[in-house]
């Protein structure tokens, strides 16, 4: 994707799609969950009515997080720079594009609307930093799980419940839940939380990272830095590409899920971006590395600073990020099942702290290089989000926060360079450790008397995400799960 001129970008859209032949034209966009929302509309309306400009009408009140039913018009406006070819449509009447766009107000200036992530939220948020000079550059680390089989009244073999439905005291057993390609493909059974890094044939899902990475590559115009198999057993994978801005890189993850989901459904497996769909196994985090830039230059790096090259500005800007961290952690961790990836003991940030190499913390600089000549590469690492986030949202709101500690000149505090899930309670008091949410309701709660998160969001997007997840929150109270029979059927 290249983000250039709007008219140029809109003349050389159409010619990509006279060029590939494109009948049909997947024109998207996210709702406040994240998940993209797609209308598919014929390569004529682009073509000849000009979509780009004239933009695409749709019903706003079925969407979450938008309009009420007597407000309903909207306009989804594509952004032509966003334009990619899909590469597994080949037949004619198959063949197909995909662009992103802004949702804008319907029967006037094709402005985004407040109930738009990409188009305010997100775009606000560079404007924020643009007006102070800044430029900030995201790279995340998006981990899921690929899967060879899902089914929710099959779940088997975990801590509590044995394949015959009675009670299991056993930590050993195989945890399979879902039916992973590793323990069901090719004869060899990792153990638990043991994957990391590993070869073919024990590493089954090679070819699928291969694929996912070359379409995103040839297709998308990703540069994928590299992928690999993750720590948990059952079909964790990683695929990381290059930093970019803001609104670029919300997109990237957007098209990188709907690239590996579609590859997964072409080899018969499913991919999925849940946080923690394995009991007892690591779960999957969406590490932000972000850099803050002025004038081409990188302006966290200093090679003075002797910790981790990091300069004052940085520290600044970390400092906003732990003040801001327990309301952040609504937005960058935002389902029930986030918070079942936030426990000791699982790579996963839960003590709200910065350090240097250390992935017990919050924030991570990392060191691997010294110098002048990697001073384009200073940047911190996030660890506190997951990838069932809403890209714009999460970004977004990193980003505010960390402008906010430069703004205030916030204190980090000094850094903790031990292993802190092994400190004790007293350690941790001592040095005025404290924790993020442990449940969603907690993290929103949080997030209710965070004006810099509300100012970053607008008083719409803030109000509604509240609201839905909330309701979201009470859902999960009021199921009886199984672990709760199993466990108190006989009292």
């Amino acid at each position: 994707m290249e983000y250039d001129d709007i008219e140029d970008a809109i003349k050389r859209a159409i010619e990509k799609i006279k060029v590939n032949r494109v009948r049909w034209v997947h024109s998207a966009f996210v709702d406040i969950r994240g998940l993209m929302q797609d209308m598919v509309v014929s390569s004529r309306e682009f073509i000849e009515g000009n979509a780009f400009l004239s933009g695409l009408g749709f019903d706003g009140s079925s969407v979450r997080g938008f309009k009420s039913i007597e407000e309903s018009d909207m306009v989804l406006m594509p952004d032509p720079r966003t334009l990619c070819i899909i590469p597994w449509t080949t037949s004619e009447d198959q063949k197909s594009a995909i662009v992103i766009g802004d949702v804008c107000e319907a029967y006037g200036k094709r402005e985004p609307s407040e109930v738009d992530p990409r188009g305010y939220v997100a775009k606000r948020a560079v404007k924020a930093a643009a007006e102070m000079d800044y430029i900030c550059l995201f790279a995340p680390e998006m981990e899921h799980f690929v899967f060879t089989s899902i089914n929710p009244t099959k779940l088997v073999w975990d801590l509590w419940v044995s394949p015959d439905g009675g009670k299991s005291d056993s930590w050993g057993a195989p945890r399979v839940v879902p039916e992973s390609p590793e323990i069901s493909g090719n004869g060899y059974i990792l153990s638990p939380r043991d994957a990391y890094f590993r070869a073919p044939p024990e590493d089954t899902t090679t070819e699928y990272r291969n694929e996912v990475s070359t379409i995103l590559e040839d297709y998308f115009g990703f540069k994928i830095e590299k992928h690999h198999h993750e720590v948990a057993t059952a079909g964790q994978v990683e695929i990381n590409f290059q930093c970019g801005p803001l609104v670029e890189t919300a997109d990237r993850v957007m098209y990188y899920k709907f690239v590996a989901k579609n590859i997964a459904k072409k080899r018969g497996l499913i991919a999925t971006f849940m946080p923690k769909p394995i009991f007892m196994d690591n779960a999957s985090g969406m590490h932000v590395h972000m850099s803050l830039w002025r004038d081409s230059v990188n302006v966290m790096y200093d090679e003075n600073d002797e910790y981790a090259e990091l300069s004052q500005t940085g520290r600044y800007f970390i400092g906003g990020l732990l003040e801001h961290a327990k309301a952040l952690t609504a937005v960058c961790c935002p389902t029930v099942n986030s918070y079942k990836r936030l426990v000791p003991g699982f790579e996963a940030p839960i003590y709200i702290v910065w350090s240097r190499r250390n992935r017990s913390a919050l924030i991570r600089i990392p060191v691997y290089h010294r110098g002048p000549q990697y001073a384009a590469l200073k940047r911190i690492e996030y660890r506190g989000a997951d990838p069932s986030c809403n890209p714009y949202l999460a970004l977004s709101c990193l980003l505010m926060a960390g402008l906010d500690g430069i703004k205030k000149k916030i204190d980090p505090g000094d850094p903790v360079d031990e292993d802190i899930y092994k400190l004790t309670p007293e350690r941790r008091k001592a040095l005025g450790i404290s924790q993020i949410p442990s449940t969603l309701k907690e993290a929103l709660e949080e997030m209710k008397s965070d004006e810099v998160i509300q100012r970053a969001l607008g008083s719409h997007i803030f109000d509604s995400f509240i609201e839905y997840k909330m309701k979201e929150w009470l859902q999960y109270c009021l199921y009886v799960s199984p672990w709760e029979i199993v466990k108190y059927i006989d009292y």
